[in-house]
Parts: C-alpha cells; structure tokens; sequence
C-alpha cells in the first residue's frame, strides 16, 4: 500500500490551505454534548437562548475547534504526524445551528527537534463562517515524522 502522508521534509514554510464548508447541525450540537457532557443553556435550551444577545442556541466552541481538525485533513494530503505539541486559540464568535464553516491554514514555522526522527510545524489556523466572519482563530503544533 502506497504512503501518500506528506513528511516533515515535504512541507514548506507558506504553504496555505483551504477547506471545503462544512455546515453545523442541530445533531451535531446534540451528539457533542452527549459526548463531552456539556449541557450548557447555551447549546440545549431554545427557549432560554432566544432571550439572550445570540437569539438562538449556538454550537460549543469545542465542537468547532474538532470540526476543524476534520476539515484540515480535507484541506491537504494527510502529514505523517505523531502528535499535537501545542495549542493557542481564541473563540471569537458565537457559530449558530445553520452556519457553514470552513478553515483556511499557513505553515508559518518548521523547526527540529530533539528526536532526530520527527520535527514541529506551527500553523496559523482560522474558522471562517459563510459570511467570512472570523469565529475562531489560532496556531496549532504539530509533531511531524521525517522521511525514514
């Protein structure tokens, strides 16, 4: 079987990537917070939420931070990677029942490290929405294996 994984060697400092849409679902919410046990108002209660500044029940940030670790594995062909080194994010805003998000991503550092067999490359990453309003936004960490 072929390995068409893109290794630490084969990815380059600019690259930029885009995903297809993908739009957030009432079942999605719900299955969420089933999964994580977070039953926030927020996300469970329409009637409450229609009395709030959003109007409408919103999606958990965590579930759109999951979301687009989904779509970068549609944005590019797959890294060989071993593991998350890092995480910095901001939620910026709320995503709704309806919305379809996308990610846009840049490699903007790639360095060794200790273990000669893997490096680390640093991506700026943003959840944009179908009006390209920024909802969420900030650069992953990812441990990458060298070419054997």
């Amino acid at each position: 079987m072929a390995d068409h994984r893109r290794y630490f060697e084969e990815i380059e400092l600019g690259e930029e990537y885009e995903s297809p849409g993908r739009t957030v679902t009432e079942a999605d919410i719900v299955m969420f917070a089933g999964l994580s046990g977070d039953y926030n108002v927020l996300h469970t209660d329409a009637e409450f939420m229609k009395r709030t500044v959003f109007g409408e029940r919103i999606a958990h940030g965590l579930l759109c931070l999951a979301i687009q670790s989904g779509l970068f594995t549609r944005a590019t062909a797959p890294y060989a990677t071993l593991g998350s080194g890092g995480l910095r994010w901001k939620f910026k805003a709320p995503v709704k029942i309806g919305d379809t998000i996308r990610l846009r991503a840049k490699v903007v550092d790639k360095r060794d490290l200790d273990k000669p067999d893997r490096g680390l490359i640093t991506l700026d990453r943003t959840i944009l929405n179908q009006r390209d309003e920024v909802v969420q936004q900030g650069q992953t960490d990812l441990v990458v294996q060298k070419r054997p």
